[in-house]
């Protein structure tokens, strides 16, 4: 009987010991969810609410470069179309989407740098890791008019999320987007500036 009740009370003492322990127990079981999720990333789930913008391109840097655009929504970002006059023939020059809708200097540098939304580095659109005002170069023909069909990927028009580009400012360059140089690809000065304009 003794032996009996010494014998239990031991096995008590050790598990009474094992539940104090400092030392975790893995159980198997996923940890509960943190009470405050991380937000996704802007582009992942941000859609646009405008389905178009004007942008009225105004010269800068005392050049004769001007042109109009429309904006639209499409794809995975949006799509600018257009026409840029002024500029010297058959000559290629970046246009990009600037991070402040303001044009008022007069060489344009108060638009800022790059929309860059995602902080990417300077690239090619649809080539990699890219700002996401980065789009592919203008090419002017024989008379300085070139024709605009640029697309800028992961933004969206409208709807005020951070890679929103309602708003912006959309700048032509003097030279043309080498798409390596960081972080502006030597594109040159500015030639040009106007505002994304929401129209509807």
């Amino acid at each position: 009987m003794k032996t009996t009740l010494a014998t239990a009370l031991l096995a008590v003492s050790v598990v009474a010991l094992s539940a104090c322990s400092s030392t975790p127990i893995d159980t198997g079981a996923t940890p509960a969810p943190s009470s405050t999720p991380a937000a996704p990333a802007p582009q992942s789930t941000a859609q646009s609410t405008a389905k178009s913008a004007t942008v009225n391109l105004a010269s800068a840097s005392g050049s004769l470069v001007s042109g109009k655009l429309t904006v639209v929504p499409m794809g995975d970002g949006v799509h600018l179309t257009g026409e840029v006059g002024g500029l010297s023939p058959g000559s290629t020059h970046a246009i990009h989407i600037h991070e402040k809708g303001d044009c008022s200097a007069a060489d344009a540098s108060s638009a800022g740098g790059h929309f860059n939304p995602s902080a990417q580095p300077h690239g090619k659109v649809g080539s990699g890791a890219h700002h996401g005002g980065d789009m592919d170069n203008l090419v002017a023909n024989a008379e300085g008019v070139a024709q605009v069909n640029a697309h800028a990927q992961g933004v969206t028009l409208g709807g005020g999320a951070a890679n929103d580009v309602a708003g912006k400012a959309v700048i032509v360059h003097a030279a043309a987007d080498d798409y390596r140089t960081q972080p502006t690809g030597n594109a040159g000065g500015r030639v040009a500036c106007g505002i994304i304009t929401v129209t509807k």
